[in-house]
């Protein structure tokens, strides 16, 4: 995952959408306690500046520092580069202590994880029985039907890589060996939306932040061709407020505590 993102981390800050208030709210009514707060794959810090107006502290890694770079600074959270990797080590030492974590969140990046491996770190840093583990996707965003058509072509290309596929899936395939929240019978995926209104050039900045996108052009594939661009255009219509279109990104949820 390391590298995935970096060549194109500012379009990353700059398009990416960010998470609805009550999916934080939502989450943190199943936290007891709002002390500590992990933030994996952090990337520019979308969801790390929402848990920090919740929790006291936000440790927010990422194995890239170039990310890192365009993240939102705000006093109660504390940015780290950590290797792909993290031994024992360095888990105790960037992250906490054995159950000193009140929640982990991975947003829109746990499909890249070598899933036991994390999944052991989670179960060391959580607090015993009640730490919550909070991983969410989006699936592709939502304009009109003719947009959406357009971008469902667009989507359907060669480039983007096998984990992908549990985002399409929407997160019901992940493995996810966690206990069901309480007052909930499972552990989801619970769908949620986030909404934003947007500029057809600040779509096209979302599309380029894609890894498929991104892999595309080092092979010396332009997916935004003159004729893609030109079918999009066509699509996105008049110019109606200014140009802005409110468009709509389902979020699917998986939730668990980590047990005794």
């Amino acid at each position: 995952m390391a590298n995935l993102f970096i060549k194109q981390a500012k379009q990353y800050a700059q398009g990416r959408p960010s998470y609805p208030p009550h999916l934080f709210q939502f989450i943190a009514s199943k936290t007891p306690q709002h002390d500590l707060a992990w933030d994996v794959g952090t990337g520019s810090g979308q969801a790390a500046r929402s848990l920090a107006e919740i929790y006291n502290n936000v440790i927010a890694t990422d194995t890239s520092p170039k990310q890192l770079e365009f993240a939102t600074k705000l006093p109660n959270i504390r940015y780290q580069q950590t290797s792909p990797t993290m031994s024992s080590a360095e888990l105790e030492q960037k992250v906490g202590a054995e159950s000193s974590v009140d929640l982990v969140t991975i947003a829109q990046a746990m499909h890249w994880f070598d899933l036991p491996v994390f999944y052991k770190q989670v179960k060391w840093v959580l607090k015993k029985p009640h730490g919550i583990i909070a991983a969410w996707c989006y699936t592709t965003p939502e304009v009109n039907d003719s947009m959406d058509q357009v971008l469902e072509r667009f989507y359907k290309n060669s480039y983007w890589d096998s984990p992908r596929q549990m985002v399409d899936d929407k997160y019901k395939t992940i493995d996810f060996p966690f206990e069901a929240v309480d007052g909930e019978d499972s552990s989801g995926p619970f769908e949620f939306e986030n909404e934003r209104w947007m500029g057809l050039e600040d779509y096209f900045t979302y599309l380029r932040s894609w890894s498929a996108y991104q892999k595309a052009k080092e092979k010396g594939v332009e997916l935004l061709s003159e004729h893609v661009v030109e079918e999009f255009k066509r699509a996105w219509g008049e110019d109606e407020n200014g140009g802005q279109k409110l468009v709509k990104f389902p979020i699917y949820l998986r939730i668990g505590k980590v047990g005794a």
